[in-house]
């Protein structure tokens, strides 16, 4: 379904008991963003739109709301490939089931009802886990990404990694979702069109006119010093302030005012802490959508490099395998153009019995190749552990 048959869809929002796991509501093919609190899962599908159409497609949906609950309503979810240039689609569920920050529950009702939730199926129980590259195929890149950056070719690449997982049986999204949303506190919990995963970082989010994007870059393995090794290290320090500073620039165009931090702060997750500078815009009037906020965002250095054309060549002829969605942007954007967009990161893409994950490290001046596996390694736990559970 596109723009031009939506005329028949018609929206419902109600404010209801705040569910007690909005997980149980999650549908067949359903999706779900889970931050903090503030969470909602969705089940069926009222459309399927091209994402530059998204928003037009959400303010033509006649909408039956209640005024006690801003910002809830249909809205438009999904994940972006890394490649800008492949063509996306996201999802306008039948149904959205939330609960806000503060712990009151609403539902947004589109289209026809939708059909029952999945039942739960029996668990995985035994695994088989495959790299898709060597460490000798590892250090090889990296150090062919080091002389690139020593001829002066580019500043900074960011190379990412596969590994595979195989189950005996189907893996149970649901599960996942459950798991990361436990194990993985701070973090934004997403799912959508076999997408899982647990991110730390907000590429952008857009409420009114005000703009926020959290980038990340520098990266020290969680606790054993972790907050003192990033704070002391001017290498992570470098390679942070080229992606701060490639957010503002691309930022200052679209908006009014934008203000970045002086001094990054460390955010500590359970597994791996990053250097993190929030940065804060006022868009004027009328403001861009968050999703094209996100597009314009994306690919930042902290996912591509710098400067970020020479990086993107370099990472399709050093890299075995594609990225597809793994570090493009994930999120939804609604009828008023807000929404939130994370890069999907500590993900998996699920297909029956088979995950593909990756992870990847920033390779700069001074990079060196056992230490940025080790940063891989500690970024494909999160997932590893969600997935590989008996």
């Amino acid at each position: 379904m596109s723009t031009a048959t939506v005329s028949d869809l018609r929206a419902i929002t109600r404010e209801v008991d705040a569910p007690e796991d909005v997980l149980d509501a999650l549908g067949e093919g359903g999706t779900a963003w889970l931050h903090d609190g503030a969470e909602f899962v969705t089940a069926g599908v009222a459309a399927r739109v091209q994402a530059e159409d998204a928003v037009a497609l959400l303010a033509a949906i006649e909408h039956d709301d209640d005024p006690r609950l801003p910002g809830a309503g249909p809205r438009a979810i999904g994940a972006l490939g890394f490649d800008p240039a492949a063509p996306a689609h996201l999802v306008v569920p039948s149904l959205i089931v939330g609960r806000t920050g503060d712990g009151r529950g609403w539902v947004t009702e589109v289209g026809p009802p939708p059909g029952a939730v999945s039942a739960r199926e029996d668990a995985p129980t035994h695994f088989t886990v495959a790299a898709r590259s060597s460490r000798d195929e590892w250090d090889a890149a990296v150090q062919e990404a080091l002389a690139a950056i020593e001829r002066g070719e580019l500043e900074k690449v960011v190379l990412a990694r596969a590994v595979h997982v195989d189950a005996d049986r189907a893996f149970d999204t649901r599960r996942l979702l459950a798991r990361l949303r436990s194990q993985q506190p701070g973090c934004f919990v997403y799912g959508t069109d076999g997408l899982v995963g647990a991110t730390p970082e907000l590429l952008v989010a857009r409420f009114g006119r005000h703009v926020v994007s959290r980038p990340m870059a520098g990266t020290a393995v969680a606790g054993n010093g972790a907050l003192d090794q990033l704070r002391n290290s001017p290498k992570d320090a470098w390679e942070h302030r080229v992606v701060v500073d490639a957010i503002v620039d691309a930022l200052t165009p679209v908006c009014t005012s934008v203000d970045a931090a002086s001094e990054p702060e460390v955010d500590e997750f359970a597994d791996v802490a990053h250097l993190a500078t929030p940065v804060h815009g006022t868009l004027p009037d009328p403001a861009p959508d968050a999703l094209t906020l996100a597009r314009t965002l994306h690919p930042t250095p902290a996912v591509g490099g710098s400067p970020t054309d020479v990086a993107l060549r370099l990472i399709s002829r050093l890299e075995r395998e594609g990225r597809g969605r793994y570090a493009g942007p994930v999120g939804w954007v609604d009828a008023r153009g807000d929404g939130e967009w994370a890069v999907a990161l500590r993900g998996a893409a699920l297909d029956g019995t088979h995950a593909l994950l990756h992870a990847g490290a920033g390779i700069v001046a001074g990079s060196d190749p056992e230490r940025e596996w080790a940063e891989t390694e500690a970024k494909l736990d999160p997932m590893l552990r969600a997935l590989v559970r008996p």
